[in-house]
């Protein structure tokens, strides 16, 4: 039987949720003290998350980074915020998928049903080792989000993952700005060539925190270089 987590601090809308997935013979947990919501998903060993924008002191964004640096398990947001800016950070801090209030509850039973085929099912892919990228004792997994190096680990968002992804995987080799911005943004028309630099910046900072500073390189007019700098002991 799978196990569902609903994170949702309207009662009534948690209620009609838990009736209404129950029906399906899913086991169905509800968060009540939001403060602990990885804890709650850890203990319930969830399935399948859904998971609203707004709750109690931390948002739901944080707590899909939380739960997606453990598990690559389904996330579902449900939420009034219905921005197209809501449902890209949405993705982007690691959810599978977004859907807005008010909802047809046939329509969440439907998704939850087809995203727990694709992730344990008839459609889930054969179970391989994760996937991780290596260069000089810095990995990265590209998949739950997380780069490693020494004893130390960050957290990185999926467009973040992204580009350290194809970086490191052209290690020594230039990337040019056109290419990266083909990669993470192939869909998405209004991205201005600006914001490159911003999630650059925000790639190297959180490499500087690891203790890799300087390991990408910009070469004026041409790109950027993944080019790990050996610490001299």
């Amino acid at each position: 039987m799978y196990k569902i987590l609903i994170v949702e601090d309207d009662a009534k809308i948690a209620g009609m949720l838990r009736a209404a997935i129950t029906k399906y013979d899913y086991e169905v947990f509800v968060v009540e003290e939001f403060q602990h919501v990885l804890d709650d998903f850890l203990q319930a060993e969830a399935d399948l998350v859904l998971l609203d924008v707004n709750l109690p002191k931390y948002d739901g964004f944080y707590w899909c980074r939380q739960i997606r640096a453990r598990s690559l398990c389904p996330i579902l947001f449900i939420s009034a915020r219905d921005s197209q800016m809501d449902q890209i950070m949405a993705l982007d801090n690691g959810a599978d998928d977004y859907i807005t209030k008010p909802f047809n509850s046939e329509i969440v039973i439907a998704k939850i049903r087809s995203h727990l085929r694709r992730a344990y099912g008839s459609y889930a892919a054969v179970q391989e080792e994760e996937r991780k990228i290596e260069c000089a004792k810095l990995i990265l997994y590209p998949e739950r989000y997380i780069i490693a190096y020494q004893e130390a680990t960050v957290e990185l968002t999926q467009k973040e993952a992204t580009l350290l992804e194809v970086l490191m995987l052209k290690e020594g080799r230039v990337v040019g700005r056109e290419k990266l911005l083909d990669i993470m943004w192939n869909d998405e028309h209004f991205i201005d060539d600006n914001t490159l630099n911003v999630y650059m910046t925000r790639v190297r900072r959180k490499l500087k925190d690891l203790g890799c500073d300087n390991w990408i390189e910009t070469v004026r007019g041409a790109g950027y270089r993944f080019q790990p700098v050996e610490v001299q002991s």
